[in-house]
C-alpha cells in the first residue's frame, strides 16, 4: 500500500473511531522501518523490542488527539525517538504500561521478528559500526534522511522536542540541512581512516 493510501486509510478509521484498527494498519504498513530506526539505537534487542512497543502504545494512545499537521509516518517515528529517549533515561520504568495493545501487540511482535532478521547482515553490521562512532543525533539525521527518505520538513519534525509551529518548521529544516552537510564530510573522514574508502 501507498504511503497516500496508508495515511488515507488511517485517517478514515480514526475518523469512524475505529481507533486499534487504525493502529494495526500503521504497525503494519510502517513497523518494520520504524523498528529498524529503533534497533540502530540499541545494541540489545530485548531493548529496541520494549521501546517498539512502547512506541505502538504511544501511538494508540495519541491517535484519537493527532492534528494530521505531519504525516502518520513522521508522527510514528517522533514517537518512536521519543520512547527510545525515555527509555534510556528511565529502564526502570520501561514495565509500567498504560494503554492494553490487544491485536496490535501481536501486529508489533510479528514486524519486530521479522525486521531483526534483516538487520543482520555483514555490510549492515560494518555500516552500522562506522555510524555507531558519531553522536545519537547524528544517526538519527543520517537513518531518517539516508535510509528513510524523510523529507527535511518531516526530519524537523521527528527531531524536534517539542511540536513545531509552522514557521519553525523551515528553519529547523534548514538548520538539519546544514548538520547533514558536515555530516557527510564527517563520515568520509572517518570511512578514509578506516581503509573504507580510498582517498582521489
Amino acid at each position: 500500500m501507498k504511503d497516500d493510501d496508508l495515511e488515507a486509510r488511517v485517517r478514515a478509521r480514526c475518523e469512524a473511531g475505529e481507533i486499534e484498527d487504525a493502529v494495526a494498519d500503521a504497525v503494519r504498513g510502517y513497523g518494520e522501518e520504524v523498528f529498524s530506526f529503533i534497533a540502530a539505537r540499541f545494541a540489545n534487542e530485548d531493548d529496541a523490542a520494549e521501546v517498539f512497543s512502547q512506541a505502538c502504545e504511544d501511538l494508540l494512545s495519541s491517535l484519537p488527539t493527532f492534528r494530521w499537521r505531519a504525516s502518520l509516518r513522521t508522527w510514528f517515528y517522533r514517537l518512536a525517538r521519543t520512547a527510545a529517549v525515555r527509555y534510556k533515561r528511565s529502564p526502570l520504568n520501561r514495565g509500567d504500561r498504560r494503554v492494553a495493545l490487544s491485536n496490535v501487540s501481536e501486529i508489533a511482535y510479528q514486524v519486530r521478528s521479522r525486521t531483526m532478521a534483516h538487520l543482520r547482515t555483514e555490510v549492515k553490521d560494518r555500516v552500522r559500526a562506522l555510524r555507531d562512532r558519531l553522536e545519537e543525533d547524528d544517526r538519527q539525521l543520517l537513518e531518517l534522511r539516508i535510509d528513510r527518505d524523510l523529507s527535511w520538513n518531516d526530519i524537523a519534525e521527528v527531531l524536534a522536542d517539542d511540536e513545531l509551529e509552522d514557521a519553525d518548521v523551515a528553519r529547523a529544516a534548514a538548520a538539519a540541512r546544514q548538520r547533514f552537510q558536515k555530516l557527510k564530510s564527517k563520515l568520509r573522514e572517518l570511512a578514509i581512516a578506516d581503509g573504507l574508502l580510498e582517498t582521489d
